[in-house]
């Protein structure tokens, strides 16, 4: 059974990306988390997860239709 809620850790490997990088999309609210305590412990449900990677998927999208690439030959 998958796990429900991942540390921020196992976000950063599974998006491959550093555990900084991962703590500032949850600060910057890209990602939801909850934290756990008052020590700062994040957890990020996989849903949620899953939801982040399918809105970077329509922005990512988005921005190559806004922005054609063109062969400069």
């Amino acid at each position: 059974m998958e796990p429900k809620f991942l540390t921020l850790s196992e976000v950063a490997q599974i998006l491959n990306i550093s555990a900084a990088q991962t703590y500032a999309l949850v600060r910057n609210q890209s990602l939801r988390a909850i934290k756990i305590g008052g020590r700062g412990q994040y957890r990020v449900e996989t849903k949620e997860l899953e939801d982040f990677i399918e809105r970077s998927y329509e922005s990512t999208t988005k921005f190559l239709s806004e922005h054609p690439f063109t062969n400069a030959s």
